[in-house]
């Protein structure tokens, strides 16, 4: 199958021969018709000069014999009746009666007749021009004629010449349609390049045509077209991307709800069966163990709250409920609260009376989350601090690998062996998403062994 820049060439130079053939023939039948106008006329001046002279000549015959001799023309006198009188190139005497000629009977209508016509005589195709003139008081009829031969042997010399410009031209056609297919096999060449290299996904891939203009539209209108694809491309990654992501928070999701409430349902099933079986327990014995299911039922149905509010906060579901409230009296509160579940431990609270205008119950979550953490990862003192409107919990504990302080805070994430909340990996994730609501922000600084401060501004929770 022909390529599309080879049936151009041959479609150009089939045009172009072919404009050339229809030239040619055209050309050939205007100059052939020119060539004999041209000698008609230079016979019909030869009759005139023949008449002027005749009047002196006696000598028919040897007349017309000279005037062959000086012009190669053929020359014929017939006289009133058709019977040839003096013939230049044949014996007048084998003639035929040249009365019914057509050119002798034009002529009488006409000062000169003339055809083109095969002589018999001579077995060539002539130029026959005619007139009627009087000689010696007679009418007789001047006749001349020419080979045709000749004539066309002056029109082949000049449609040789005419031939060889016109193979100049079509060579000279040919070397063009060649430069030009060159360079439709050159551009066509760096736009299936291009899409190769698209097809690969390489949309960095450069297309340069340089020759034809609608080529370089084509690959404008693919340039387009690929960053388009390039978009979409993204688009689609970003989009796997955050399927992956929410794959693997599914993941964790279903990791931390079997790590965590497996120990309180495995101590739930466990002090169940052991009352179950033993029905003759003492009843401090059965009580301690009922108080055991009760405080695993507890810790799971906060584990479940703390989910459902973490999924709240997710969506933007929740909603803040403001009120005046003294930030010292609640770092009081959450202190003591705390204690009762660290009893060999030691909060301190430097805090000065401060009031506020905000959701109490949010803020006093975000503390007790912070210092819970302090208390489980460091066996030294936790302090509650208020300076210049920032609140902080400082502990001297484990501390965080600078490598994991911006992925603390996110939901479900776990440090290591650590887990930077008190269950499944949300309490920071929480803090921060509460924080955010009430207009603030979770600021982290640990050093990894030496302990970590977790700090929030209270600026825009001020009562104005």
């Amino acid at each position: 199958m022909l390529k599309i820049h080879q049936i151009f060439i041959l479609k150009f130079l089939g045009l172009f021969v072919g404009a050339l053939f229809v030239t040619s023939v055209i050309s050939y039948i205007a100059l052939k018709s020119i060539i004999i106008e041209h000698n008609k006329k230079n016979l019909t001046n030869a009759i005139e000069l023949i008449e002027l002279e005749l009047q002196n000549k006696h000598n028919l015959d040897e007349y017309v014999l000279k005037v062959h001799e000086k012009t190669s023309l053929r020359v014929t006198i017939v006289d009133v009746d058709g019977v040839i009188l003096a013939e230049s190139n044949a014996d007048k005497s084998d003639m035929d009666n040249h009365g019914s000629r057509y050119e002798i009977m034009k002529s009488n209508s006409n000062e000169y007749s003339s055809i083109t016509r095969y002589s018999s005589t001579l077995k060539v195709d002539f130029l026959y021009v005619a007139k009627k003139i009087l000689y010696n008081d007679e009418t007789i009829y001047i006749r001349l004629s020419m080979s045709l031969a000749q004539i066309m042997d002056d029109f082949y010399s000049l449609w040789q010449k005419l031939f060889v410009v016109f193979l100049v031209i079509v060579l000279i056609a040919s070397y063009i349609s060649k430069i030009m297919s060159q360079r439709i096999v050159y551009d066509i060449s760096q736009i299936t390049s291009y899409l190769d290299e698209i097809s690969n996904k390489n949309y960095k891939a450069v297309v340069k045509t340089k020759y034809f203009h609608e080529f370089l539209q084509i690959s404008l209108l693919l340039k387009n077209l690929v960053k388009k694809l390039s978009k979409n491309e993204k688009k689609k990654t970003k989009h796997m991307a955050k399927l992956r992501l929410i794959n693997k928070q599914r993941n964790d999701i279903l990791s931390a709800l079997s790590h965590e409430f497996k120990n309180p349902i495995a101590s739930i099933m466990g002090y169940a069966q052991t009352i179950q079986e033993d029905s003759d327990m003492p009843d401090k014995i059965r009580n301690k163990f009922l108080a055991k299911i009760s405080s695993n039922g507890e810790k799971i149905s906060k584990m479940l709250d703390r989910l459902a509010l973490s999924v709240k906060l997710d969506n933007g579901d929740l909603n803040i409920n403001n009120s005046e409230f003294d930030l010292k009296q609640l770092c009081d509160e959450v202190a003591l609260n705390m204690l009762s579940k660290y009893k060999d431990r030691e909060i301190v609270v430097q805090v000065n009376e401060a009031i506020l205008f905000s959701d109490k119950t949010m803020l006093e979550l975000v503390l007790i989350n912070l210092v819970d953490n302090a208390l489980k990862y460091s066996k030294t003192d936790v302090k509650i601090s208020l300076k210049n409107n920032i609140l902080t919990v400082e502990d001297s504990g484990i501390g965080i690998k600078a490598e994991e302080l911006k992925k603390v805070t996110r939901k479900f994430y776990r440090v290591d062996k650590n887990s930077w909340d008190n269950s499944m990996g949300i309490g920071l994730a929480m803090v921060s998403y509460i924080l955010k609501a009430l207009n603030s922000s979770i600021e982290i600084e640990s050093e990894f062994g030496k302990g970590s401060k977790f700090s929030f501004s209270i600026s825009e929770m001020l009562k104005s």
